[in-house]
């Protein structure tokens, strides 16, 4: 295929990369300079979409996805699809597959899941809302970015399920390091503590496959002084969008709304911003009960 892609930074760098790596032509377009090996570079987002059989685009928010669709949608190639990578609210998602749509074009929105690691990796999990026929024209591309993509409805969806993933985990993480942080008080060791959640009910991707506490479980960012592989900053952003849409779907999530208190605070006045969103930990070691 004749890839255009839109929004090369730490995520859509590496996949562009993975799709060049097979023999798909890959254009690409970013703000910032970049070069890719295996893609070439156009000098606007339009270019970068003529003649595309998919244009993907990779951006920071809604209103950045509205602008970018309304350049690029009007250059491509009727029956070509405009697939947008991005997590963003449900009514951009909504607006931009109507516009596409409206100008004979498929479309799919399908935000994921894994980080910059499963970007470079090529195992993201997608999730996709659309129509199935413009789901059976990316699934392929999916396939190659990525180790599993689920169809889950008609627009919008994908970000409807990405939102709610992500919320269960901003929820999860906090959870997991206020135990960690009890613990501690408790004089219980880590890794003792690790052996008996870990395989008892208190299981969970954050506590098992993305522990928080250094030098336990597998290796993850608290092994490397909370670099980032998933910001603080970018889970504040998913648990926004998550409240947004509860308040559009009158929804009770009053887990969710905590969560994002919690994490605004931890990135607008402290020190949590750059930092990766398992940092919390360390935040709760250093707190005492109010």
């Amino acid at each position: 295929m004749r890839i255009g892609f839109i929004g090369l930074g730490n995520m859509g760098a590496p996949m562009a990369a993975n799709l060049a790596t097979p023999g798909h032509e890959v254009i690409g377009f970013d703000m910032a300079p970049v070069e890719i090996d295996g893609v070439q570079m156009a000098a606007t987002a339009a270019e970068a979409a003529t003649g595309a059989d998919v244009v993907i685009t990779m951006l920071p928010n809604g209103q950045i996805l509205r602008d970018v669709a309304a350049q690029v949608i009007p250059a491509m190639k009727p029956g070509a699809c405009f697939a947008d990578c991005s997590t963003v609210d449900v009514d951009s998602a909504r607006a931009v597959a109507a516009e596409a749509e409206a100008a004979g074009l498929l479309a799919v929105d399908a935000p994921v899941s894994g980080g910059v690691g499963g970007a470079q990796a090529g195992t993201l999990t997608f999730m996709a809302g659309g129509s199935a026929p413009a789901f059976a024209v990316v699934k392929p591309l999916f396939d190659i970015m990525g180790q599993k993509a689920v169809h889950c409805g008609g627009p919008g969806a994908g970000q409807a399920a990405k939102i709610c993933n992500n919320m269960i985990l901003g929820v999860t993480m906090i959870a997991t390091c206020e135990a960690f942080a009890l613990a501690d008080k408790l004089g219980l060791d880590r890794e003792k503590m690790f052996d008996v959640v870990s395989t008892s009910s208190g299981y969970s991707w954050t506590m098992n496959a993305y522990c928080p506490a250094p030098g336990v479980g597998p290796t993850s960012p608290a092994d490397n002084d909370y670099k980032p592989g998933f910001a603080a900053e970018l889970m504040l952003k998913d648990l926004r969008l998550s409240q947004q849409a509860a308040g559009s779907a009158d929804a009770d999530t009053p887990m969710g709304q905590l969560a994002e208190a919690l994490y605004a605070t931890f990135v607008e006045e402290e020190d949590g911003r750059g930092m990766d969103f398992s940092a919390m930990l360390p935040r709760f070691e250093k707190r005492h009960r109010s």
